[in-house]
């Protein structure tokens, strides 16, 4: 199986992808890999915004017609903005789960968080791609 991972991202190994927006913000998605390990995801649960995350503490829920699994905050920060697309849409986290398919952003407590984190390569050598 060959799964995509950007280069231009941030992991961390529950499989959260970070993107650093020009305006501070990070977006926070889930990986190829782990969409691919769900499947057909049928229903997301997001963060409120506004809401005081905790670095790895639990952001949200992503569920499938196999399981549920959390979805952590890969750093600690304030939500600013969640993706209500997949309310209505949780399929978009299969179908692009580096595009359209993100979660929510966070305005980082401390964004030195990020230097903490996997690189492209890193995260690859972590899921055996």
């Amino acid at each position: 199986m060959s799964t995509h991972i950007p280069s231009d991202l941030k992991y961390v190994t529950s499989h959260e992808w970070l993107r650093l927006e020009a305006d501070g913000s990070v977006t926070v998605g889930i990986t190829d890999h782990a969409q691919s390990l769900l499947g057909d995801v049928v229903f997301v649960e997001l963060p409120t915004v506004g809401a005081k995350l905790a670095r790895d503490g639990a952001a949200g829920v992503v569920e499938s017609v196999k399981s549920a699994s959390d979805v952590y905050a890969p750093i600690a920060g304030e939500v600013v903005a969640v993706n209500q697309t997949l309310t209505d849409a949780p399929e978009t986290v299969n179908s692009a789960p580096y595009g359209d398919g993100w979660f929510f952003r966070i305005k980082p407590a401390n964004p030195a968080d990020l230097d903490d984190l996997m690189d492209a390569a890193a995260y690859a050598a972590e899921i055996g791609a």
